[in-house]
Formats: structure tokens, sequence, C-alpha cells
């Protein structure tokens, strides 16, 4: 190579990183695609609905709310802000009450542009974006993978990431300053500093006047923080000897923080009382496990048949006695919230719509966590390692007190008392085992459960749930001694950016109750659903669902059902 050569290479090769920077804010404000899937949450929110508005933290707190009380996620699990398109839409938080930070967009350093969701190759800047991440580093995505090409930078943003291409650049070059042309090219650089200057020293006057701030407030001031976040369910559903009806469900979650340690989850809840055709199948029968029907509701939608008053949902407070542990305590609170969660079927305003798939029958205890109970659950997870105990005890009649000391009140008929270990090596697998202890309509259920997920990679995972369940004693609602043996199970595949990038999809199949004693067959059920999210606050979803031998009863033959869900949330 020529000594002019050499010397136009070492010209270019730092005006080109400098001129790349320039080309990157032009193009990150008019290129580059939102992220598709933020949410959640996610989070959110973290934010949720397992009953989608709260997930605890132990009480996952409302994905919607954004409180974030799980550890963030990598790139190569589903983790509830990356998988779930709307945030958790509900889902409050997510299973840790580690951090009650309100956003957690921090700018995390990505080596490749293949890391970032929301990048595409046919992006007309692409190969700039990945020469200056993957050559020299100085541009970086936010923690949940995105890019966020299409939002306006500021000119404090754009000092910033000059800054950072000076302190790259000098580090590159640091070897060679006593070439003439190396210093040639330092002087196009200083200019280019001494442009921003201004801005540089301002932005660094504001980063240490808002420590300084923050320092005194932390010190000095109590503030309580409150979070306000809405969710409204409004599905069309037809079926099998069903009419085109409107099924719909709202909800008002308050998340409010004391100390950023500790959570206090106030929802409010009101619906149009709107029935499903496999719901209206399964009221044929009478109440046994359930709140209709003979197994639980096991098939229809889980935001159906929601009373049009407006009546207290959750209310419940979280705090941590020590950094592993979190106990919270309330007068209602759903199991849900607490134990079986599941990164692919939790969510019912993001994902399976049909209660039977978000949760095990056998171990989520309908009648408990249809409306909830007074009680507490504790979650502890020594030295913040790779297992978890949750335990909880729910009472669902505990304001009623009866003068029989079998019903009603905080130990009476009806209650569940739940413990689940938690092993998960890595982000990639989890594992669950159960145990749920109740007592409903005087029959004594003894359940144990197995819980998994694995992700295969960043847009595939897998899940499943199996139960084994003992009910015995005179049941009061069917007037009939038990002693089922029945067992419950269900396997399912979660997708991400299915043909459409920042979608969300699955398909399950699955037996809610599988008892030669209970009836004269077995119910199945299969469902589908792919979830499209429009905006921040609109997703649509269609679901398809099919159930053969509803109540475990042939002559109910097979139903379908398509469901078309649109979730609104703020």
């Amino acid at each position: 190579m020529s000594v002019k050569q050499c010397r136009q290479q070492r010209i270019c090769s730092p005006k080109f990183l400098a001129g790349s920077l320039v080309g990157w804010g032009v193009f990150s404000q008019t290129c580059l695609p939102s992220r598709a899937d933020s949410l959640l949450p996610q989070q959110l929110p973290e934010t949720n609905s397992s009953d989608s508005s709260v997930q605890a933290v132990i009480p996952v707190v409302d994905a919607a709310t954004q409180i974030e009380v799980s550890p963030p996620e990598t790139d190569t699990t589903f983790s509830q802000t990356e998988f779930s398109p709307t945030a958790n839409s509900e889902s409050l938080a997510k299973n840790e009450l580690g951090n009650l930070d309100i956003d957690s967009d921090l700018l995390t350093q990505q080596t490749s542009v293949s890391q970032l969701s929301d990048v595409m190759p046919t992006d007309w800047a692409y190969q700039a974006l990945r020469s200056l991440m993957e050559k020299y580093g100085v541009i970086s995505g936010y923690a949940d993978g995105t890019f966020r090409g299409n939002r306006p930078i500021s000119r404090y943003e754009f000092a910033a990431a000059l800054a950072a291409t000076l302190d790259k650049v000098e580090s590159l070059i640091g070897d060679t300053l006593g070439d003439r042309y190396i210093q040639e090219d330092m002087i196009v650089l200083r200019r280019l500093q001494k442009e921003f200057r201004s801005a540089l020293d301002d932005l660094q006057q504001r980063v240490d006047g808002l420590e300084a701030r923050s320092s005194e407030l932390q010190a000095h001031q109590f503030s309580t923080t409150t979070k306000l976040h809405g969710e409204a369910i409004i599905a069309l559903t037809d079926g099998t000897d069903a009419n085109k009806t409107v099924v719909s469900r709202s909800r008002l979650t308050f998340s409010t923080s004391f100390s950023q340690k500790d959570l206090l989850v106030t929802q409010l809840e009101a619906g149009n009382n709107g029935g499903d055709a496999i719901g209206l199948a399964q009221k044929e029968e009478d109440n046994l496990l359930g709140t209709s029907g003979i197994i639980a509701n096991g098939g229809g939608l889980d935001y159906a048949e929601v009373e049009s008053d407006v009546k207290l949902r959750r209310l419940h407070y979280t705090f941590r006695p020590s950094q592993d542990l979190a106990v919270t305590v309330g007068a209602k609170m759903s199991p849900r919230d607490f134990i079986d969660r599941n990164k692919y079927a939790n969510n019912e305003a993001v994902d399976f719509s049909s209660s039977f798939f978000l949760n095990n029958p056998l171990i989520v205890q309908n009648q408990i966590d249809r409306n909830g109970g007074a009680g507490a659950a504790v979650q502890w997870n020594p030295g913040d390692g790779q297992f978890t105990v949750r335990s909880l005890y729910i009472a669902a009649d505990a304001n009623q007190p009866n003068s029989s000391s079998t019903e009603g009140g905080f130990f009476g008929d009806r209650y569940q008392a739940s413990v689940e270990a938690e092993y998960s090596p890595s982000d990639k697998l989890a594992l669950r085992l159960q145990y749920t202890n109740a007592l409903i309509n005087n029959t004594d259920i003894n359940a144990f459960g197995f819980n998994a997920e694995y992700t295969f990679n960043r847009n595939t995972g897998i899940f499943g749930r199996v139960g084994f369940g003992n009910y015995n004693g005179n049941n009061t609602a069917i007037n009939e001694d038990l002693d089922l043996h029945p067992v419950t199970w269900a396997v399912g595949v979660g997708f991400r950016n299915l043909l459409l990038p920042g979608t969300v999809a699955g398909v399950a199949i699955g037996q809610p109750f599988v008892s030669e004693d209970l009836g004269n067959a077995t119910q199945t059920n299969f469902e589908a659903f792919y979830n499209l999210q429009i905006s921040d606050n609109l997703s649509v979803t269609p679901t398809f669902s099919l159930v053969t031998n509803a109540d475990n009863d042939s002559s109910n033959g097979t139903l379908w059902q398509t469901t078309l869900r649109t979730v609104f949330s703020f």
C-alpha cells in the first residue's frame, strides 16, 4: 500500500465514524420503526393481568402500572415485558419486589444490531447502524432490546452520543498521536467538540444538579407515589349453539409505593356480565368445582360474566422484612397473582383467553380465585438465587362470619392454602413443584402440581402444567359423596414476532379434569391466538377455541368458539 493510500485510510476512518454519528441522528428520527411489542408490562404494566392487572410480587403488580418487581429478562427469554405486546397490558409486576422503580428503560450496550428487535435489515440505514455498533461500539439500545429509532433526538442526547464517540476515537488513535495525519483528524474532531461544548457542559451541569437533588430528596423528604393503570377488554364472540355477543371487562388499578420497597395495590372492576358459548354449555350442569359448571368453567373466557356493578377486585399490601423476603397481606387477594405463574400462559389480556390455560385448576381453585378473598402470601428467594419458595393462605368468605364453625370466616369453608417451590437455573428454564390444600363446599381437596417452561430462543418457547388431586367429602353443592382422584394437564407453544414484528401467538391443548368417576367422557380443550399490538395502548387478538365433551359429558359433543379480543390500556 502506498504512503498516499495509508494517509487516506487513516483520515477516512475517524471521519467516517463522526459522519456516521451525524447520519445516525437523522436516521434515528426518521427511519426505524418504534418498538412494536412495548407494553407491559412486562413488565407491563409489569403491568398485568394474570388476573391481568395484578401480578404479585410476590404480588405481581399490574404490569400496566409499569412498576417492575422482578429482575429484567434477557433477550433469550419471553419476559412479560418482552413477550407481551401490551407490556403486560395488565400484569402488575413480575414475581419479585426487588425494585419498584417506575420505568426501567435504561440504555444497555448491545454488541450486534441483530439484538435490536425493532431494527430490520430492510431499513435504509441498517448498515450504518451495524457499523457503528459492531465496529466501534458507540451506539447502544435499551434494556428491552429495542433501538426506538423513530423517537426524536434532543440536542443533549446528541451531545452525549458525540462525547462517547470522541472517547472511542481517541482511544483508537491514542497510540498514533505522533502521526501528522492523525493530528489532522484530531483537529476535525476538536472542532466538533467545540461546536457542542455548550451542550455538553449544560448536560453535565444538569446531571450534577439531578444527583444533588436526588440525594437531598432521599435524605430529607418522604414522598408517596401512586400510578394509575386502566384496562378495558372488549371481545366479540360467537360459537356453537350461541348468538354473537359482546363481552367486556374494565379495570382501574392504583399502585402505591411509600418507600420503593413496598407496594399497595387497589383495583376496581366492572363488566357487562357477558357470556360465551363454552361458558353457556357448562352452565347447564350443577356447580361443583368452580363458579359455574361441573368442572370450574374449564374452557370459557376468563373475562366473561363480570358484573356491571363496580367492585373492589384487589386490595393488598406487600413489604420486605429483608432483601430476599416479601410478605403480602390483604382483604382481596387472588391465588393466581402469587403462584402458578408462566411466561407463555398467564395473562388473559395478552395471551390465552381460557381460564383453563391460564392456571392449573387443581392448584388455583376457581372458587377462591374468581372473586378473591382475605389472606396472606410469602415469597422467599434466598440470596437472589435460583430457588424461590412461595406460599399463601386465602379465605374466600373471610368477611362472612357464620354460627357454624365450619362455614365462613377466616378459617372456615371456603379456603385455599398453597406452597410452590421454583428452580430456575437460567433465564431459559423454570421448574415449579406445587401443593394445594383447600376446603370448598365441604369437600376436602389435596392436589400436587408441576409447572414448567423452556425458551428455545427469543422467539419460541414451550410450557406445560400437570396436576394430580384427591377430592373427598359430601359436596354440599350437589348433595353427593365424592371420592375423586382427578388428573389435569396442558401443554403449549408460544411464539413471538410470528409473520409480523411485535406479535405474540400461542397454541395449547389439554384436559382440565380427567376422572373416571365424574361424567361419562373426558373434556378436551384446544386454543390458538394471535396477538397484534396496534399501538402502545391498543391490541387486537383473534382467538379460536375448541372443546369436546364439555363438563365430561359426551352428549355435549364438540363446541367451537371464535373471539376477537380488543384491549385498550393506559
